[in-house]
C-alpha cells in the first residue's frame, strides 16, 4: 500500500497518536506525516503510506492554512488554551474588557504581520535547540535562548462573525478574534496571536486553531478517524489513497522509454527530451517510466541537458 490519506485530525491527539492509529489500522509499518499539529489544534494531517514516505522531503515545506481563535484579554505560558494564565503588564490594562478595539487597531495590528516576518521559536514548540525539543525544557522549568526565524505570511485577515462582528466578546472580559492565516511552513501561529496581543496593548493566546489546507491538500479530501477505521482493511482503505504521482502533480514530468527507464532504475542520467515543458536548472521533475507509472523523483541539471534521479519510487525489478 503506497500513496497519502489525509486525516482530520481531531483534538487532543498527537500527530504521533494518529500515525499509531493508521499503522493499527491499515496494517502498516511506515507511516509518517508532512507536519505536527499540536494535540489541541484539529484539521489537515498528510499522512505518507509506505513507499510514500520517501515524499517527505518534498511536502514538509509545503504552504499552510489555518483558521484561527485568537483570545484577546490574558497570554499563558505555552501560547495556546492549554497554558497556565499569565499576570497581565499594567499596560495592558487599558483594554482588559476589549471595548476599546476597533476595526482599525485590528486591521492594523494583523498588517504589521503580513509578508516576510521573523519570529522567536516558543519554548513550548517541537523545534530542538542542541538536540533537546524546547516543549521538554520548557516542561522543566527551563529557558534557553532562540534565534529568530524567518517566515512568510501570506494572509492575515479577520473572519468576521456572520452578524458581521469582528469581535465575540465574554463576560470576563476577554474577546475571540477568528482570523485566517496563509503561511510558510515553519510558521508558529501562537506567536502570531501573541504578537497580535502585543500590538492591542494586551495579553492574547490560540484559543483554538484549525489547519485546513497543507500544501494542495484540503479539508474536503480529508478523512476522520472514525471513517478509516470503518474501512476496516488494506483493500477497502486502498481505494482512497491519493496516488504519489497526484501528489507532486506541482513537478513537471519526464516520459522514459523503456531503455531510459532501464538506466534511470539504476540511478544513471537520462536526457529530458521526454519532458512535459521547459526545466530550470536544479527543478524537481516526476519521472514516469515507459507505462506512463511514477518511477522516480528527479533533479535537472541544465548544463548537461540532463537529469538524475534522486529518489526512486518504483518497485523494484525481479
Amino acid at each position: 500500500m503506497d500513496g497519502i490519506i489525509i486525516i482530520d485530525k481531531p483534538a487532543g491527539w498527537t500527530s504521533h497518536d494518529v500515525v499509531a492509529r493508521a499503522r493499527r489500522i491499515l496494517r502498516e509499518k511506515r507511516i509518517g506525516h508532512t507536519g505536527t499539529l499540536d494535540p489541541f489544534a484539529t484539521g489537515v494531517l498528510v499522512l505518507l503510506v509506505g513507499r510514500a514516505t520517501r515524499l517527505a522531503q518534498f511536502l514538509a515545506g509545503a504552504e499552510k492554512e489555518y483558521e484561527a481563535t485568537i483570545r484577546l484579554g490574558f497570554a499563558t505560558d505555552t501560547g495556546d488554551l492549554t497554558g497556565a494564565r499569565l499576570a497581565r503588564a499594567p499596560a495592558a490594562a487599558a483594554v482588559a474588557d476589549c471595548t476599546a478595539l476597533d476595526a482599525e487597531k485590528i486591521e492594523a495590528a494583523l498588517a504589521a504581520l503580513r509578508g516576510e516576518i521573523e519570529q522567536v521559536p516558543p519554548m513550548y514548540s517541537a523545534k530542538k535547540v542542541g538536540g533537546r525539543k524546547l516543549y521538554e525544557l520548557a516542561r522543566r522549568g527551563e529557558e534557553v535562548e532562540r534565534k529568530a526565524v524567518g517566515v512568510r505570511v501570506g494572509a492575515f485577515e479577520v473572519m468576521p462573525r456572520e452578524d458581521g462582528a469582528l469581535l465575540r466578546r465574554h463576560e470576563d472580559g476577554t474577546c475571540d478574534l477568528d482570523a485566517r492565516v496563509v503561511c510558510s511552513a515553519g510558521t508558529y501561529i501562537r506567536a502570531l496571536a501573541e504578537s497580535v496581543g502585543e500590538s492591542l496593548s494586551t495579553g492574547a493566546h490560540l484559543s483554538a486553531l484549525r489547519r485546513t489546507r497543507a500544501g494542495d491538500f484540503s479539508l474536503g479530501a480529508a478523512l476522520g478517524l472514525e471513517k478509516l477505521q470503518a474501512l476496516g482493511d488494506e483493500s477497502a482503505a486502498g481505494k482512497i489513497l491519493i496516488s504519489m504521482g497526484t501528489a507532486l502533480s506541482r513537478f513537471p514530468e519526464v516520459h522514459l522509454t523503456a531503455e531510459e527507464a532501464r538506466r534511470a532504475r539504476h540511478g544513471a542520467a537520462v536526457g529530458a527530451a521526454g519532458a512535459s515543458r521547459e526545466l530550470t536548472d536544479g527543478e524537481h521533475v516526476r519521472v514516469l517510466d515507459e507505462a506512463g507509472e511514477l518511477l522516480a523523483v528527479g533533479v535537472y541539471d541544465a548544463g548537461a541537458g540532463m537529469f538524475r534521479p534522486r529518489v526512486m519510487l518504483a518497485v523494484e525489478e525481479k
